[in-house]
């Protein structure tokens, strides 16, 4: 049952199915993290998705799982799928990898989110892979020191296309088996289009802005109701939106 339809469950399909539960399974993204050692986990997208999803109707109850450690990259994360995704029976699982995997290879990372779809389609979840913010364009002048090694790499592999073709291979590959695409790394390009994008990044890195997590809460939302725009939303406007 997706999510769109389990949110119109009555008392009896309550009771027969329970409240809607989502697995968010990512990286530090995901998990929560700002800048460097500052997490916060209630302005984490998949928790504005919940409240996005409760503003439809509140009856239902939406539990989150934050399943995001990080770090990790897609190959690392594949053995604590049983225990951390599927051990709690979810609805929906979203998939966030990419901003770790750019480090390793392209082959590793596109077969370890193909192993992950096809554990969730197997098990007939509605799943969703959520594209990545872009990382940073250059090394910005308020990072500490001690980062701008790693800086530099980053934005290397963002200005060379390493980071677009780790993207276009992962989106190429979800959409081939089925998978839906919350692309909100195609959104972070239109913007760097206009605006100095590192900017939106809390570490200048790769974690986006408290600000910017709604991006990825209201394109999840929009991908899981299939931009259903007779839905009664109490979604406001972000300061993304033209």
């Amino acid at each position: 049952m997706k999510i769109k339809e389990k949110l119109k469950l009555d008392c009896a399909g309550l009771i027969a199915h329970g409240p809607i539960t989502i697995v968010a399974f990512g990286d530090s993204v995901t998990h929560g993290a700002l800048y460097f050692d500052e997490i916060d986990y209630d302005t984490v997208y998949h928790r504005l998705l919940a409240k996005k999803i409760s503003a439809v109707r509140n009856y239902v109850p939406v539990n989150v799982v934050n399943a995001g450690i990080g770090g990790l990259t897609a190959v690392q994360s594949l053995e604590r799928m049983d225990a951390q995704v599927f051990a709690h029976n979810p609805d929906l699982v979203i998939i966030a990898f990419g901003l770790n995997d750019v480090n390793r290879t392209l082959e590793e990372y596109v077969g370890s989110l193909r192993t992950m779809f096809e554990k969730c389609l197997a098990r007939d979840i509605e799943t969703v892979f959520l594209t990545p913010n872009m990382l940073n364009t250059y090394v910005a002048d308020d990072l500490p020191k001690m980062y701008h090694e790693y800086a530099s790499k980053m934005a290397n592999f963002q200005n060379n296309g390493r980071m677009d073709t780790y993207i276009d291979a992962a989106r190429a590959l979800a959409h081939s088996m089925g998978v839906k695409v919350a692309d909100c790394y195609a959104k972070w390009r239109e913007l760097s289009k206009t605006q100095d994008t590192t900017v939106l990044l809390a570490n200048r890195i790769n974690h986006p802005t408290r600000e910017m997590h709604e991006l990825f809460a209201d394109t999840l939302f929009d991908v899981i109701f299939d931009d259903e725009k007779s839905m009664n939303t109490a979604v406001e406007e972000t300061m993304y939106r033209e």
